[in-house]
C-alpha cells in the first residue's frame, strides 16, 4: 500500500486511514443510537455503552495516526479543473472543523466519565482518568460532547454531500482522488 500521494491521487494509507475513520465514526454513532434500544442497566446496554466509550477513544488514536500519514504522505493531488479560491477555502475550513470534532468530541467523552468518576474501558482495559471526580464538571463536559456529537453529524453530513456535488454537479475530481482501487 502505497504511502505517497500522487498527482492524481491519495496515497493508498491516506485513502484507507479515511475510510476506516469514516466506519469507526458511524459505529461511534451506531452504539450512541442504539443504546437507547436497550433497557437501561441491562447487560446489552451497558456492552453498547462500553462499545460506544472504547470506539471513541480509538478515533483520537486513529486521528493521531492519520496526521502522520497525512503529513508523511506529501501534497495532497491537486483538484481537476482547479475550484474557485473560495471553494478551496471552505474545504480547508471543513476540514479543520472535521479534525477538531474527531479530536474534541472523543477526549470530552473521556472527561465526562473521568470528571463522574466512572471507569473508562478500552476493549477491556481501564484507561487512566483525566481529571478527578467532579459531579459539576462531569455534568458541563457532558452537555459540550453531546452538543459536539450533534454537530458531528452535521459536519460528516455536509462533507459527503460536498464531495457528491463536486462529483455530479461540479464534476471534478474531488471525490475520486479519495476512492480506492482508482490508480
Amino acid at each position: 500500500m502505497s504511502i505517497k500521494n500522487s498527482d492524481k491521487q491519495y496515497a493508498g494509507l491516506v485513502i484507507a486511514m479515511h475510510w476506516l475513520m469514516l466506519v469507526v465514526l458511524a459505529l461511534v454513532y451506531a452504539c450512541m443510537e442504539l443504546r437507547g434500544l436497550a433497557t437501561k442497566g441491562s447487560d446489552l446496554y451497558n456492552n453498547i455503552k462500553a462499545l460506544h466509550f472504547s470506539l471513541g477513544l480509538c478515533v483520537i488514536g486513529l486521528v493521531v495516526l492519520r496526521l502522520a500519514i497525512r503529513m508523511a504522505a506529501g501534497n495532497a493531488p491537486a483538484v481537476r479543473p482547479p475550484m474557485p479560491r473560495w471553494q478551496d477555502i471552505l474545504a480547508r475550513l471543513m476540514h479543520y472543523a472535521l479534525y477538531a470534532f474527531m479530536i474534541a468530541t472523543p477526549i470530552l467523552g473521556w472527561l465526562t466519565l473521568s470528571a463522574a468518576g466512572k471507569p473508562i474501558p478500552l476493549f477491556g482495559l481501564n484507561v487512566p482518568a483525566l481529571v478527578g471526580a467532579d459531579k459539576a464538571l462531569a455534568d458541563q463536559v457532558k452537555e459540550l460532547h453531546e452538543t459536539l456529537a450533534t454537530v458531528g453529524y452535521f459536519l460528516v453530513g455536509l462533507h459527503a454531500a460536498a464531495a457528491l456535488l463536486h462529483h455530479y454537479i461540479l464534476r471534478d475530481n474531488t471525490l475520486v482522488r479519495m476512492l480506492p482501487g482508482r490508480r
